[in-house]
C-alpha cells in the first residue's frame, strides 16, 4: 500500500471515529487554491476544520507535532475561502482540530490551534 492509499485509509478510519462521536461530516478533502482541509464537519454548534495526521512510528515525531505554523496558516486561509463560498457569517463559531493517528491510536485534539490571520 502506498502513502496516498494509507492516508486515505486513515482518513476513512478518522471519519468513522468522528461520526461515532456525533460529528456531522460536511465535506472531505476540500481543495482550494489556498490549500486543502482533510475533513470539515459540525460538532455541536461549531463548524470544525479537521487536519488528519498519521505516523506509523515515532522516528519523525508524533502525528500531532506534524501540524506546524505554516500548515496552520494554510488551513486557516482555506477555511476562510470555505466560509466565504458557503456563506458562513463572521458569527459562525469555528474551531480547528487535529486528529492524530499514531500507529493505531487515535487522538482527537479539539482547539488544536487558534485562527491564524493572513497578515
Amino acid at each position: 500500500m502506498n502513502t496516498r492509499e494509507k492516508g486515505a485509509q486513515k482518513e476513512q478510519q478518522v471519519c468513522a471515529y468522528l461520526l461515532s462521536a456525533g460529528v456531522e461530516i460536511l465535506e472531505r478533502n476540500f481543495r482550494a487554491r489556498q490549500g486543502e482541509i482533510d475533513i470539515i464537519g459540525r460538532d455541536g454548534g461549531y463548524l470544525v476544520f479537521f487536519e488528519v495526521k498519521y505516523r506509523a512510528g515515532d522516528s519523525r515525531g508524533s502525528a500531532a507535532e506534524a501540524v506546524g505554523s505554516a500548515k496552520q496558516k494554510k488551513i486557516c486561509q482555506t477555511a476562510d475561502y470555505y466560509r466565504l463560498r458557503h456563506h458562513c457569517g463572521e458569527d459562525t463559531p469555528i474551531r480547528f482540530d487535529v486528529v492524530a493517528v499514531d500507529n493505531e491510536r487515535v487522538q482527537w485534539i479539539k482547539n488544536a490551534f487558534d485562527y491564524v490571520s493572513r497578515r
